[in-house]
């Protein structure tokens, strides 16, 4: 009999809880026993355990209703102190000063967290010249918050073989999760009409999932879910997140560990690229066009154009691969992971019809929908872009006004003479680097591209250097995946989303995180492959 441990037993009544109160079969009081139940677990079980579930669960994490005015406190805040918490009160002070002495010595490890100290200290900075200083606070606060996390998985990572499989099979979980709600959301377009859409999933499950405020920003103000052709109306899908921009994001970061648990028997033999080909791969494959359907379906149209950018970065990993006599194993299951990008591709055709087809009981007359909004993307005079184009110019202007600490972290509205309360409403620069640079000054730009950079780096000496298959092919597949959605934030900032952001911090610490590959099945002194000392 197959035995459920209490992790999964936990995360089972968590799925259960979650659905009956979206979907207000329970009351929305009902999360603050929901929040307690998962507080007392994440307490009592082990740092490894309860940071696994964290993971698991981030998109279904609900904002819990303390007060009529204060209804948007999210779990995953709560539940990320207390883990961090929980680890650090977990070492004692002569572990403290041997991992300092290892820090300061070890300039590999030192590098990247003197970035993002660097980073962190710009960001106080930049509250000098912020408008409003109470909101620059916040956003600091909150990325600290979002940060707890990476900084625990990145230790584990360090020191615990097992840890870092299990993370990597896990985030799986959620990737699917939300991949399925997605496919369910599109469903129900043919069965309502856009009012009775917009009761459902704005006014009821977003107001359960993230608080009044962020709803009446939604229905009142503006939302992304739709995409517009004349009369004809067609839903870009958005799941369980607020946005059809951060979705998708969240999916491409998924990716990796399906296609780490999809391939593990393709990986762990040095196949050839033909071989490879004709093995059937675990049946989890499945997942990867279905996952690639659905980003498509978000109909972000920045997402499809970035994608041209991940086929420059495999012509170029290719290119250096022969270039620096990589060991043909290691060709073979890049070629391998970079194969499915025709996959992607491919699923445009499937893709048409359903963004075509007549959604919310409307009939659309013809097919043009879809074709249009392919053929908006180099259309400059289109509402969107021409939009775009005018916040990109402000931005520079902004940026050349105020080079070094910018208007301030969490003030960019000002750069376009709005509120600062419409920055919840998505007033950005639409490109993350130039909202970065906005915000808090070029030389934050400077040492966050940095910073990107190096965590491209080492997931190529990641994946190049190790020898545990589902490694090989989970780093293989972030050279791919972690770059596309940073190509796509050249036209958008939906990655400072919580629940995307908290994925690229998991990824980006475990990418770090791995340090010794000996210590978990990785190459030593001597490389087994390539017989390169």
């Amino acid at each position: 009999m197959l035995k459920v441990s209490i992790l999964n037993k936990i995360f089972i009544l968590e799925l259960i809880f979650f659905g009956f109160i979206i979907t207000g079969l329970l009351p929305r009081e009902t999360s603050i026993f929901l929040v307690l139940g998962l507080v007392i677990y994440i307490a009592i079980a082990s740092i490894e355990d309860a940071t696994i579930f964290f993971i698991r669960s981030i998109p279904l994490f609900i904002a819990i209703p303390i007060t009529a005015n204060y209804d948007n406190l999210n779990t995953w805040r709560i539940l990320s102190i207390i883990i961090f918490l929980k680890w650090f009160l977990g070492g004692s002070i002569i572990y403290y000063v041997l991992r300092i002495k290892k820090w300061i010595k070890n300039y590999s490890i030192k590098k990247p967290s003197v970035l993002l100290l660097i980073m962190l200290l710009l960001a106080i900075l930049s509250i000098i010249p912020a408008a409003d200083k109470g909101e620059a606070i916040k956003r600091i606060i909150y990325f600290i918050n979002l940060s707890l996390i990476g900084i625990v998985i990145y230790e584990l990572a360090g020191k615990n073989a097992e840890f870092i499989r299990r993370l990597i099979k896990n985030i799986a979980i959620p990737t699917i999760i939300v991949t399925i709600i997605g496919f369910i959301q599109l469903a129900s377009t043919y069965f309502i009409d856009i009012y009775q859409f917009m009761r459902i999933w704005g006014e009821g499950i977003q107001t359960r999932q993230f608080g009044v405020l962020w709803s009446e920003i939604a229905v009142r103000l503006g939302n992304t879910w739709f995409a517009y052709y004349g009369d004809q109306l067609s839903l870009r899908v958005f799941s369980l997140f607020p946005d059809s921009h951060s979705f998708p994001q969240f999916v491409l970061l998924g990716l990796p560990a399906i296609f780490a648990i999809s391939f593990q028997k393709l990986t762990t033999y040095n196949l050839q690229l033909t071989t490879m080909i004709r093995t059937r791969a675990n049946m989890s494959v499945l997942w990867i066009p279905t996952a690639f359907l659905i980003a498509i379906l978000s109909g972000t149209r920045g997402i499809w154009v970035a994608s041209a950018g991940v086929l420059i970065i495999i012509a170029g990993i290719i290119y250096w691969m022969h270039r620096t006599r990589e060991n043909n194993h290691y060709k073979n299951i890049f070629k391998y992971i970079s194969l499915y990008m025709l996959v992607f591709f491919m699923l445009f055709v499937v893709a048409y019809p359903i963004f075509v087809s007549p959604q919310f009981l409307l009939s659309k007359g013809n097919w043009e929908l879809f074709g249009e909004r392919i053929k908006s993307i180099i259309d400059f005079g289109e509402t969107s872009n021409s939009q775009r184009v005018e916040i990109w110019k402000a931005s520079l202007e902004s940026i050349k006004e105020r080079p070094l600490l910018g208007v301030g972290i969490g003030n960019f509205p000002v750069v376009l003479d709005q509120r600062i309360f419409l920055a919840r409403a998505g007033s950005s620069a639409h490109n993350i680097y130039l909202h970065i640079a906005a915000e808090t000054g070029i030389p934050a730009l400077i040492i966050t591209v940095w910073f990107l950079w190096l965590v491209f780096k080492k997931s190529y000496d990641n994946f190049i250097f190790e020898k545990d298959s589902l490694l090989i092919t989970y780093f293989g597949a972030t050279i791919l995946f972690v770059p596309w959605v940073l190509i796509y934030s050249l036209t958008d900032v939906a990655l400072f989303d919580e629940r995307t952001f908290l994925l690229f911090v998991a990824t980006t610490a475990l990418i770090w995180g791995i340090k010794n590959p000996d210590k978990i099945g990785g190459k030593n002194s001597y490389d087994v492959y390539s017989g390169r000392q």
